[in-house]
Protein backbone atom coordinates (compact mmCIF):
# COMPACT_ATOMS: atom_id res chain seq x y z
CA UNK A 1 0.00 0.00 0.00
CA UNK A 2 2.99 2.58 0.97
CA UNK A 3 4.20 1.87 -2.32
CA UNK A 4 1.16 2.68 -4.47
CA UNK A 5 0.48 5.53 -2.51
CA UNK A 6 3.83 7.04 -3.48
CA UNK A 7 3.52 6.01 -7.31
CA UNK A 8 -0.08 8.07 -6.87
CA UNK A 9 1.64 11.00 -5.22
CA UNK A 10 4.03 11.10 -8.33
CA UNK A 11 1.52 10.59 -10.61
CA UNK A 12 -0.75 13.51 -9.33
CA UNK A 13 2.74 15.53 -9.16
CA UNK A 14 3.10 15.04 -12.90
CA UNK A 15 0.17 15.52 -13.97
CA UNK A 16 -0.56 18.74 -12.22
CA UNK A 17 2.70 20.20 -13.20
CA UNK A 18 1.74 19.06 -16.81
CA UNK A 19 -1.54 21.30 -16.89
CA UNK A 20 0.71 23.86 -15.47
CA UNK A 21 2.85 24.05 -18.39
CA UNK A 22 -0.23 24.10 -20.48
CA UNK A 23 -1.15 20.46 -21.12
CA UNK A 24 -3.68 18.38 -20.65
CA UNK A 25 -3.60 15.65 -17.72
CA UNK A 26 -5.08 12.28 -17.47
CA UNK A 27 -4.70 9.14 -15.67
CA UNK A 28 -6.90 5.91 -16.63
CA UNK A 29 -6.48 2.33 -14.32
CA UNK A 30 -6.06 0.40 -17.77
CA UNK A 31 -7.34 -0.30 -21.16
CA UNK A 32 -10.63 -0.21 -20.94
CA UNK A 33 -10.62 3.04 -19.39
CA UNK A 34 -7.66 4.41 -22.10
CA UNK A 35 -9.77 3.31 -24.94
CA UNK A 36 -13.04 5.22 -23.30
CA UNK A 37 -11.11 8.40 -22.90
CA UNK A 38 -9.81 8.12 -26.44
CA UNK A 39 -13.53 7.40 -27.70
CA UNK A 40 -14.07 11.64 -26.25
CA UNK A 41 -10.77 12.60 -27.46
CA UNK A 42 -10.61 11.70 -31.21
CA UNK A 43 -14.23 12.60 -32.55
CA UNK A 44 -15.97 9.94 -35.29
CA UNK A 45 -14.28 11.72 -38.86
CA UNK A 46 -10.98 12.75 -37.95
CA UNK A 47 -8.10 12.26 -39.43
CA UNK A 48 -5.29 10.36 -37.21
CA UNK A 49 -1.32 9.86 -37.55
CA UNK A 50 0.90 8.05 -35.38
CA UNK A 51 4.34 8.02 -34.10
CA UNK A 52 6.28 5.11 -33.56
CA UNK A 53 5.17 3.46 -30.25
CA UNK A 54 4.93 -0.04 -28.76
CA UNK A 55 2.83 1.51 -25.84
CA UNK A 56 0.15 2.18 -28.62
CA UNK A 57 1.11 -1.54 -30.23
CA UNK A 58 0.40 -3.02 -26.07
CA UNK A 59 -2.58 -1.38 -25.82
CA UNK A 60 -4.03 -2.52 -29.27
CA UNK A 61 -5.26 1.40 -29.83
CA UNK A 62 -4.15 1.42 -33.65
CA UNK A 63 -6.21 -1.60 -34.25
CA UNK A 64 -9.26 -0.41 -32.30
CA UNK A 65 -9.29 2.67 -34.37
CA UNK A 66 -9.06 1.04 -37.57
CA UNK A 67 -12.67 -0.70 -36.33
CA UNK A 68 -13.80 3.18 -35.53
CA UNK A 69 -15.05 5.68 -38.20
CA UNK A 70 -12.09 7.99 -38.50
CA UNK A 71 -9.44 8.07 -41.09
CA UNK A 72 -5.85 6.88 -40.33
CA UNK A 73 -2.81 8.09 -41.85
CA UNK A 74 -2.30 3.72 -40.97
CA UNK A 75 1.58 3.42 -41.42
CA UNK A 76 1.65 -0.24 -40.18
CA UNK A 77 -0.87 -1.72 -42.49
CA UNK A 78 0.42 -4.62 -44.57
CA UNK A 79 2.25 -4.22 -47.62
CA UNK A 80 3.33 -0.30 -47.42
CA UNK A 81 6.17 0.44 -49.54
CA UNK A 82 9.42 2.44 -48.11
CA UNK A 83 8.08 5.36 -51.18
CA UNK A 84 4.44 4.92 -49.41
CA UNK A 85 5.66 5.12 -45.70
CA UNK A 86 7.88 8.26 -46.19
CA UNK A 87 4.55 9.65 -47.84
CA UNK A 88 2.35 8.65 -45.39
CA UNK A 89 4.87 10.20 -42.76
CA UNK A 90 4.33 13.43 -44.13
CA UNK A 91 0.98 13.06 -44.00
CA UNK A 92 0.76 13.61 -40.61
CA UNK A 93 1.55 16.47 -40.18
CA UNK A 94 -1.71 17.55 -41.60
CA UNK A 95 -3.93 15.15 -39.47
CA UNK A 96 -6.64 16.30 -36.83
CA UNK A 97 -4.80 13.75 -34.81
CA UNK A 98 -1.49 12.70 -33.82
CA UNK A 99 -1.19 9.77 -31.18
CA UNK A 100 2.21 8.43 -30.15
CA UNK A 101 3.86 7.88 -26.52
CA UNK A 102 7.17 9.41 -25.06
CA UNK A 103 10.39 7.64 -23.95
CA UNK A 104 9.71 10.07 -20.68
CA UNK A 105 7.98 12.10 -18.55
CA UNK A 106 9.42 14.50 -15.76
CA UNK A 107 7.71 15.04 -12.66
CA UNK A 108 8.05 18.60 -13.34
CA UNK A 109 5.58 18.62 -16.47
CA UNK A 110 7.88 17.78 -19.29
CA UNK A 111 8.32 15.37 -22.03
CA UNK A 112 11.56 14.05 -23.15
CA UNK A 113 12.16 12.18 -26.31
CA UNK A 114 14.63 10.78 -28.80
CA UNK A 115 14.06 9.95 -31.79
CA UNK A 116 15.95 8.89 -35.60
CA UNK A 117 14.08 10.64 -38.31
CA UNK A 118 12.99 12.99 -36.37
CA UNK A 119 9.15 12.80 -37.96
CA UNK A 120 7.68 12.00 -34.39
CA UNK A 121 9.04 14.76 -32.48
CA UNK A 122 8.54 16.90 -35.54
CA UNK A 123 5.10 16.56 -35.54
CA UNK A 124 5.22 16.56 -31.38
CA UNK A 125 6.00 19.98 -31.80
CA UNK A 126 4.07 21.30 -34.72
CA UNK A 127 1.52 20.30 -37.22
CA UNK A 128 -1.57 18.05 -36.24
CA UNK A 129 -3.90 20.10 -34.12
CA UNK A 130 -4.18 17.64 -31.51
CA UNK A 131 -1.42 15.65 -30.05
CA UNK A 132 -2.39 12.65 -27.29
CA UNK A 133 0.82 10.95 -26.20
CA UNK A 134 -0.22 7.65 -24.24
CA UNK A 135 2.37 6.69 -21.69
CA UNK A 136 2.85 4.00 -18.66
CA UNK A 137 3.81 5.83 -15.66
CA UNK A 138 7.14 3.76 -15.72
CA UNK A 139 8.05 6.51 -17.82
CA UNK A 140 7.58 9.04 -15.13
CA UNK A 141 11.25 10.28 -13.58
CA UNK A 142 11.64 13.31 -11.17
CA UNK A 143 14.10 15.14 -13.75
CA UNK A 144 15.18 16.09 -16.88
CA UNK A 145 18.67 14.60 -15.79
CA UNK A 146 16.38 11.14 -14.92
CA UNK A 147 14.73 11.22 -18.26
CA UNK A 148 18.23 11.41 -20.17
CA UNK A 149 19.50 8.69 -18.16
CA UNK A 150 16.43 6.80 -18.95
CA UNK A 151 16.84 7.24 -22.71
CA UNK A 152 20.52 5.95 -22.31
CA UNK A 153 20.24 3.25 -20.30
CA UNK A 154 16.82 1.67 -21.65
CA UNK A 155 14.75 3.27 -24.53
CA UNK A 156 17.02 3.67 -27.02
CA UNK A 157 19.23 0.12 -26.13
CA UNK A 158 15.78 -1.08 -26.20
CA UNK A 159 14.34 0.23 -29.26
CA UNK A 160 17.81 -0.49 -31.34
CA UNK A 161 17.06 -4.41 -29.68
CA UNK A 162 13.65 -4.20 -31.71
CA UNK A 163 14.87 -2.31 -34.49
CA UNK A 164 17.54 -5.08 -35.01
CA UNK A 165 20.15 -2.12 -35.52
CA UNK A 166 23.55 -2.58 -36.05
CA UNK A 167 24.79 -0.48 -33.08
CA UNK A 168 26.51 -0.77 -30.20
CA UNK A 169 23.76 0.05 -27.61
CA UNK A 170 22.27 -2.91 -29.22
CA UNK A 171 24.57 -5.25 -27.48
CA UNK A 172 25.83 -3.41 -24.53
CA UNK A 173 22.67 -2.49 -23.15
CA UNK A 174 23.67 1.19 -22.53
CA UNK A 175 24.43 4.52 -24.67
CA UNK A 176 27.92 4.92 -25.73
CA UNK A 177 27.43 8.24 -27.72
CA UNK A 178 28.64 6.32 -30.70
CA UNK A 179 28.60 7.26 -34.15
CA UNK A 180 27.57 4.09 -35.69
CA UNK A 181 25.93 4.48 -39.14
CA UNK A 182 22.76 2.66 -37.90
CA UNK A 183 22.46 4.53 -34.60
CA UNK A 184 18.68 5.49 -34.49
CA UNK A 185 19.53 8.52 -31.82
CA UNK A 186 19.70 11.55 -33.96
CA UNK A 187 17.06 13.88 -32.46
CA UNK A 188 16.65 14.63 -28.38
CA UNK A 189 13.89 16.89 -27.68
CA UNK A 190 12.19 18.28 -24.31
CA UNK A 191 8.72 18.97 -24.77
CA UNK A 192 7.60 22.00 -21.50
CA UNK A 193 5.65 24.88 -22.09
CA UNK A 194 2.82 24.87 -24.66
CA UNK A 195 2.27 28.30 -26.46
CA UNK A 196 -1.38 26.46 -27.93
CA UNK A 197 -2.80 25.47 -24.39
CA UNK A 198 -4.66 21.69 -24.74
CA UNK A 199 -3.39 21.30 -28.16
CA UNK A 200 -0.66 17.94 -26.64
CA UNK A 201 -2.14 15.81 -24.02
CA UNK A 202 -1.13 13.48 -21.64
CA UNK A 203 -2.43 9.82 -20.97
CA UNK A 204 -1.10 8.17 -18.12
CA UNK A 205 -1.90 4.05 -17.87
CA UNK A 206 -1.41 2.43 -14.92
CA UNK A 207 0.60 -0.20 -16.00
CA UNK A 208 4.62 -1.18 -16.95
CA UNK A 209 4.59 -0.15 -20.97
CA UNK A 210 7.20 0.47 -24.13
CA UNK A 211 10.28 1.52 -23.57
Amino acid sequence: MTMKTLLRLKIDTTLENLRKNRMEGYFVKDRTELLALLEQLIPDGSRVGFGGSTTLEQLGVIQTLRDRPVSLIDLFQEGVSPAQRKSLLRECFTADCLLTSSNAITEQGELYNIDGNGNRVAAMIYGPESVIVVAGVNKIVPSLEDAQKRLEQIAAPANAIRLNKDAPCAKLGHCVHCRAPQRICSFYVLTGWQQNKGRIKVVLVDDCLGF
